[in-house]
């Protein structure tokens, strides 16, 4: 990797995302765009890495001046134990999407996803989470990653549910002890007859056209369905969310640039406007759909 240089001979800060797949990332016109805001050059490339190579290619990215990286799907675990230093939220999560170089050469391990999802809910949809009976689909990685966020924002109960109960049950133990409520793990069939006022979707059934399985869940009067993935159509978990009535659901595209901005303040220090990207997007989203009918 080539260090880019400004006109003014300076060098271009440069930054990527590390994934596999990784065609369709939109990151790199996120940073762009955040970027702008600051009237500032950098570069940011969205880069397929093969899953032998993800460590060798990441210390060669930083020894080489890359200022910071993002990391998605597979390799978010592996590069929370290739860092030396993590944050809190890392550290709970086991996984890191945001690696930050240090001057002694260090490289800390951040996760911005469940702020990224957090201030999505609370500052873009209006959503108060205290007090909610929560309900998170799925224990993989996407839930992982978002547990200790929401569980810092005073819900009334968190319930884990997953099609493997063991898994759920797994994870629920060890975000014991870390907020003021004890999650719990359970298998689909505990859900039946429940009453959740918040729904997340963290499963990637949607990416397939399929409906995560919901046996029997009641949605109270004020539930708020939100949908981790996103796509220029609403997902079938949306479409069931909206045909039981309840206040409010919502995709992924907001949390996707809320973590990207928090990533972004990790690396340079400063806050960018998250609304105006967000709206972009949207509208070339819903471009797509009227394109494709």
């Amino acid at each position: 990797m080539s260090t880019p240089v400004a006109v003014d001979g300076s060098q271009v800060p440069t930054y990527a995302v590390f994934g596999n797949p990784i065609k369709q990332s939109k990151s790199p016109a996120i940073h762009q765009q955040f970027a702008e805001q600051f009237n500032q050059p950098l570069v940011y490339r969205a880069l397929r890495i093969e899953t032998d190579a993800f460590e060798d290619r990441v210390n060669a990215f930083f020894e080489q001046g890359g200022q910071g990286l993002n990391v998605t799907l597979p390799f978010k675990e592996r590069a929370f134990a290739l860092a030396t230093q993590a944050s809190e939220r890392a550290a709970r999560a086991e996984a890191a999407n945001c690696l930050i170089p240090l001057t002694n050469g260090d490289i800390r391990a951040d996760n911005t996803d469940g702020v990224g999802l957090v201030r999505d809910m609370v500052a873009n949809q209006g959503w108060a989470l205290a007090g909610r009976r929560a309900l998170i689909l799925g224990a993989g990685g996407a839930a992982r990653g978002v547990l200790q966020p929401l569980l810092n924002e005073g819900l009334a109960q968190l319930s884990i549910a997953n099609r493997t109960v063991e898994k759920a049950e797994i994870l629920a133990a060890q975000f014991a002890n870390t907020g003021s409520i004890e999650p719990v793990g359970v298998g689909l069939e505990a859900l039946q007859g429940q009453t959740f006022d918040l729904v997340i979707n963290a499963t990637s059934a949607g990416l397939n056209g399929q409906m995560p399985p919901l046996p029997g869940v009641l949605l109270s009067d004020r539930c708020c369905c939100y949908d981790m993935i996103y796509g220029a159509e609403p997902t079938p978990f949306m479409r069931w969310a909206a045909a039981q009535t309840p206040w409010a659901v919502a995709d992924g595209l907001g949390m996707l640039v809320e973590q990207a901005a928090e990533s972004f303040y990790l690396w340079r220090g400063q806050r960018p406007e998250t609304a105006p990207v967000i709206q972009q997007l949207r509208q070339q989203l819903d471009a797509q759909s009227t394109s494709a009918k």
